[in-house]
Order: structure tokens, then C-alpha cells, then sequence
């Protein structure tokens, strides 16, 4: 198990090469949270629909009442998206779906 201190680095796809270190325990909750309700294919998910699809997931000791959530879902979109695990779509607003 994880202690509160522990951090991952993410990437960011806005910014190439570069990299940052975050909370790994909010991170992962994020993550576990973020891909469980990204769709598969198009028309995705905007960001407004991910950060409240996303808050009944996450832990409430990490996340008490949903803070921050919409920061944390927007870093987990941005690294993932990086690696190539998500899509971001040519539409307004903008959508994202799982590759």
C-alpha cells in the first residue's frame, strides 16, 4: 500500500518531454476511476461529463465531497493521453474516448 507522500510522474501532451510528479494514491484512484467511465469509441466523453461520471468512483478519503476531482481528472486525461491510451476528438466541445 501506497503512504500520501508517494508520487508518480505523469506527461502532460500539451507539453512534450516534459514530465511532473503527483500524489500516486490520487493519481491511481483517478485512473482507476477516469477509464472505468471513458467510452470505448466517438462521441466520447466531454470534460465536464468526465469530471461528474467520475466522482461516484473515487474515494471519498482522497476526495472528500469531490474535491479537486476536476483537476486530477484533467492531469490522468492529459497523461493518458501522452501515452496514447486516449483520444482526443476534433469536435466543440472537445471529447475524449479510450483508444
Amino acid at each position: 500500500m501506497s503512504n500520501k507522500n508517494d508520487k508518480i510522474t505523469v506527461e502532460n501532451i500539451n507539453a512534450p518531454g516534459s514530465s511532473t510528479r503527483v500524489n500516486a494514491a490520487k493519481y491511481k484512484a483517478m485512473h482507476r476511476a477516469f477509464l472505468k467511465i471513458l467510452p470505448h469509441h466517438s462521441p466520447g466523453a466531454t470534460q465536464k461529463e468526465i469530471v461528474e461520471l467520475v466522482k461516484p468512483y473515487l474515494p471519498e478519503e482522497l476526495f472528500p465531497g469531490g474535491a479537486t476531482s476536476g483537476w486530477w481528472a484533467k492531469t490522468v486525461q492529459l497523461d493518458l493521453e501522452a501515452k496514447g491510451l486516449v483520444v482526443r476528438e476534433a469536435s466543440k466541445p472537445l471529447r475524449w474516448h479510450k483508444c
